[in-house]
């Protein structure tokens, strides 16, 4: 079966179940923190891979990974992925939750990418300005990438612009290339 569809089938579930429950924003920093721990530590992944960890263990990390609390309809459907032996797809679900819950709750997720850290005053004018150019509610991340060299790269939704330096020098390269 397609690793698509499975984490779409799950996510659309547990959304419903969890709007019916009253508890889909809570199960949405749940899901945001499970990803954070699952990026930031790769030996959650081949925990969950590992056929021979109890379920009860692979329950353990993954709650654990939501922040130790997790609301009970996400405990419940941990349990219900876990022994339907999906483990292995519970971040792509987690991420598929994510969107799908963005999308009923009218969320826009913007990133800015830039190569050393921004002073309070800069993050807070940049989702000023964001927030007045876009009728939906904003959801800022900030991420510092020192390869960019320095300027910024924002993404909202599918749409990027690239005002860094290391694109600057990439294109400046290029046509140095192109006019030989």
């Amino acid at each position: 079966m397609d690793e698509g569809l499975i984490s779409r089938r799950y996510a659309k579930a547990l959304l419903k179940y969890a709007q019916e429950q009253g508890c889909a924003d809570r199960i949405y920093d749940e899901s945001r923190n499970f990803e954070i721990a699952f990026t930031q530590n790769p030996e959650v992944e081949k925990a969950l891979q590992n056929p021979v960890l109890a379920r009860k263990d692979k329950e353990r990390l993954i709650v654990s990974a939501t922040g130790g609390n997790p609301a009970n309809a996400f405990l419940r459907f941990i349990r219900l992925v876990i022994e339907n032996r999906r483990e292995l797809y519970i971040r792509p679900i987690c991420l598929m939750y994510q969107k799908l819950y963005r999308q009923v709750y009218n969320i826009v997720q913007v990133k800015i990418i830039t190569a050393t850290n921004l002073s309070d005053d800069i993050v807070n004018r940049i989702k000023r300005l964001m927030q007045q150019k876009s009728d939906q509610t904003i959801e800022f991340v900030h991420e510092i990438k020192p390869s960019i060299i320095g300027g910024f790269i924002l993404q909202c939704d599918s749409k990027q612009l690239d005002a860094s330096v290391s694109n600057e020098l990439k294109l400046l390269r290029l046509k140095l290339l192109n006019n030989r």
